[in-house]
């Protein structure tokens, strides 16, 4: 046990090293019978030296100088002692020589900081891009994340990384209220980053670079945002609107095939020209693994999926790059995606996710399709997700009871008929 180990100093004349009759102060230290020397700048007279109090005598020159000095370091010695003791850290005689020396022991590894941790786990997440397991655009929130994360310690520790077994639960309420006040980010991002760091700590512990992780009290919570949909009027707007504009009818068609397959515009845009398939049921399917999850998202085609298909089976664009639909770069499709709406007078910002939740609600849980299907479809691991959708679509069956109230019961004032 610790607190059983046996500590000494010794202050002694190393007679081996003799200059001009005088001999060199050693230091000896000693934890249980192991011995560490340290040599120090002074020289005595080995006549002028108590070997009982183990100092020089007054009769020296210099005795008070050098006799200051063997008290001040005994004091050091024995204060690094009783701090490694309280804090049941190993104790041997050279750990306590090279803490009074300020030397950094090699046979110990060096203590990982959360900068080199998180490299560690982006180069992992890296090989992984390369195989196509994960989504390149997972690895830069990763990035994006330590560089918040170190733009936070700069800022309240001043330094420019932490060692990880200096982490406490205060840091990640901290970092919380960095990214909320100071970075002015939203709750849900916010946690979305306190997510990622939590990931890398536990890492860092099945790595054995740390005991546990200190961040697992702290609950990341989301707040389920207003989803904007298209409801099936707007669906028919785009649907039957002429547009001479060949670049604009193009996106329409996109925009459409992920209205009526629930599939995210990084999936659409990977559809090589054979991507349907033939289900068991005889049907036409598309199956593709999501590039944000790598969950298995199957989906049976709809007619009007399949004659967008159809109608790009000979396009130029598709035959030269192996596509299944002529889709645009995310920036240009989005951009495109605000003349759309302004063509079909659409007073909604269309995005590649409304898409997306359109097909969720209008598409599949308004007609009645069953939450755990929809679920299915979407590539959900866990159907909360989709009940996200579900209560739009309440919102959606609130509305027209309200306008069915309205054309049945609209003239009738409340005074004018009672029930029995």
């Amino acid at each position: 046990m610790q607190n059983m180990k046996k500590f000494s100093v010794l202050f002694y004349p190393y007679t081996v090293r003799e200059k001009n009759g005088l001999l060199p102060i050693y230091i000896k230290i000693t934890v249980d019978g192991q011995r560490v020397y340290i040599a120090t700048s002074h020289y005595v007279d080995p006549k002028r030296w108590n070997k009982k109090t183990c100092t020089v005598n007054d009769s020296f020159p210099n005795a008070f100088l050098i006799n200051t000095y063997i008290n001040d370091v005994r004091s050091q010695l024995n204060q690094l002692f009783l701090m490694l003791s309280a804090s049941k850290a190993e104790i041997t005689s050279k750990i306590i020589k090279n803490l009074f020396l300020g030397v950094e022991d090699k046979s110990k590894p060096k203590e990982k900081t959360i900068g080199e941790a998180f490299d560690y786990h982006n180069l992992k997440m890296m090989d992984m891009v390369n195989i196509g397991k994960i989504s390149p655009k997972t690895l830069i929130k990763f990035k994006i994340t330590k560089k918040k994360v170190l733009e936070f310690i700069k800022l309240n520790y001043q330094q420019n990384d932490m060692d990880l077994k200096d982490l406490r639960l205060r840091f990640v309420t901290e970092f919380e209220h960095f990214l909320l006040t100071t970075q002015i980010i939203n709750t849900n991002t916010a946690h979305k980053y306190i997510k990622h760091l939590k990931k890398v700590v536990n890492m860092a512990v099945g790595l054995d670079w740390m005991m546990k992780n200190p961040f697992t009290q702290f609950k990341c919570i989301y707040v389920s945002p207003e989803r904007q949909v298209l409801n099936q009027d707007e669906l028919d707007k785009l649907i039957w609107k002429e547009i001479e504009n060949e670049r604009i009818s193009k996106v329409r068609d996109v925009f459409l095939f992920c209205c009526y397959t629930g599939f995210a515009y990084a999936d659409v845009f990977q559809f090589d020209h054979d991507a349907v398939i033939k289900g068991l049921d005889g049907e036409y399917w598309i199956s593709k693994n999501r590039q944000k999850t790598g969950i298995k998202e199957s989906v049976p085609l709809l007619p009007i999926a399949l004659e967008i298909i159809e109608r790009y089976r000979e396009d130029e664009y598709c035959l030269t790059f192996n596509k299944l639909l002529p889709v645009n770069s995310n920036q240009k499709y989005n951009v495109y995606l605000k003349e759309l709406a302004d063509i079909c007078g659409i007073n909604k910002h269309l995005t590649s996710h409304i898409a997306r939740h359109t097909f969720a609600t209008t598409v599949t849980l308004s007609n009645g399709v069953p939450i755990e299907t929809v679920s299915s479809m979407l590539g959900h691991t866990n159907i909360k997700t989709t009940q996200i959708y579900a209560k739009v679509v309440e919102q959606k069956v609130s509305e027209d009871m309200k306008l069915l109230r309205s054309k049945l019961f609209g003239s009738i004032k409340k005074d004018d008929k009672k029930i029995g």
